[in-house]
C-alpha cells in the first residue's frame, strides 16, 4: 500500500528532477529510515530510480526497470520487431543484445524455424529456445536482477566466438553528435561486440531515444549499417546516418 507521502515525493521529483534522501526527509519532516521505507515501493515499481544517497525520475537518470520499459511505446516496439523479423529467413543466424525492442523482435520470430540465436538476454533465450528446431546459445555470467541479462568479460568472450548473418542491438540513446549510446559501461561494451560479429548490423529503437545523451558511447553512426525505428528521427540524426553510409528504415506503427 502506498504511503500518503508518496504523492508529495513524486511532486517534489517532478519539480526538481533529483533530490537527496536527507533533503527529502527534511522537507517531509520525517526520519531518513521513513523516507527509505517510503521510497522502496516506488523504486520497485519503476516510478523512481535510486542513486547513491538520492532518488530521481527514470527519464532523467537513465532507464527504468525492464518490465516497465516493456510497456513503454509497446506498439512502436512491436512494429519495429515485426519489420526486423520480416528481413530474417528460416535457418538464419542472429545475435541480439538485451533490450525491450529485441525482446519484441524475439516474439515476432516465433513464426520462423531453424534459427541459430546468440544472446545475453534470458528473455530472448526463453522465447526462442526449445521451439521450431531453433538452436539458442546464451552467454554466461551473473544475470542482472532488473533484466535477466548476462554481462561482463565472460559474456563478451562467449559471443566473440560467433559470426552471424544478422546482429541486432538496442539503443539507450541516439546522440545527434556521438551516435549510439548507453547508460551502462558493460551494456555498451557488449553491444559493441555484437555489432562486430554480424555481417549485417542493425540498431532497433523507438523514437523516444532520439536526441538523448547516454553516458557511454557504443559507436558512431558509421558503426552500424541500418537503423529501424517507427518515426522519422530529427533531421540531424537522419543526415548523420545517411552521411555515414547507413540505411534508415521508418516503419510507422
Amino acid at each position: 500500500m502506498h504511503s500518503k507521502r508518496h504523492g508529495e515525493i513524486m511532486r517534489l521529483l517532478q519539480a526538481e528532477g533529483t533530490i537527496t534522501v536527507s533533503d527529502l526527509a527534511e522537507r517531509l519532516g520525517v526520519s531518513l529510515e521513513t523516507v527509505r521505507r517510503d521510497v522502496k515501493p516506488l523504486a520497485d515499481e519503476g516510478a523512481v530510480i535510486k542513486m547513491h544517497g538520492a532518488i530521481g525520475l527514470p527519464n532523467l537518470t537513465g532507464e527504468a526497470p525492464f518490465e516497465r520499459r516493456m510497456r513503454e511505446n509497446a506498439e512502436a516496439k512491436r512494429a519495429i520487431g515485426r519489420h526486423a523479423a520480416g528481413t530474417i529467413r528460416d535457418g538464419d543466424s542472429i545475435m541480439l543484445d538485451t533490450g525491450t525492442t529485441t525482446s519484441y523482435l524475439a516474439r515476432e520470430l516465433l513464426g520462423h524455424r531453424r534459427l541459430t540465436v546468440v544472446t545475453n538476454s534470458s528473455d530472448v533465450a526463453r522465447t526462442l529456445a526449445t521451439v521450431n528446431e531453433n538452436r539458442v546459445y546464451m552467454a554466461g555470467g551473473e544475470l542482472r536482477t532488473d533484466n535477466g541479462a548476462a554481462f561482463g568479460v565472460s559474456a563478451i568472450e562467449f559471443v566473440s566466438r560467433f559470426n552471424v548473418t544478422h546482429a541486432f542491438v538496442t539503443a539507450g540513446a541516439i546522440d545527434t553528435a556521438l551516435g549510439l549510446m548507453d547508460y551502462n559501461l558493460e551494456e555498451a561494451e557488449f553491444a559493441r561486440m555484437v555489432l562486430a560479429r554480424g555481417a549485417r548490423t542493425v540498431v532497433v529503437t523507438d523514437h523516444s531515444k532520439f536526441g538523448r545523451h547516454g553516458l557511454v558511447q557504443v559507436c558512431g553512426f558509421e558503426g552500424f549499417g541500418e537503423l529501424i525505428t517507427e518515426r522519422q528521427p530529427p533531421r540531424e540524426i537522419a543526415t548523420a546516418i545517411r552521411d555515414a553510409g547507413g540505411t534508415l528504415i521508418v516503419t510507422g506503427t
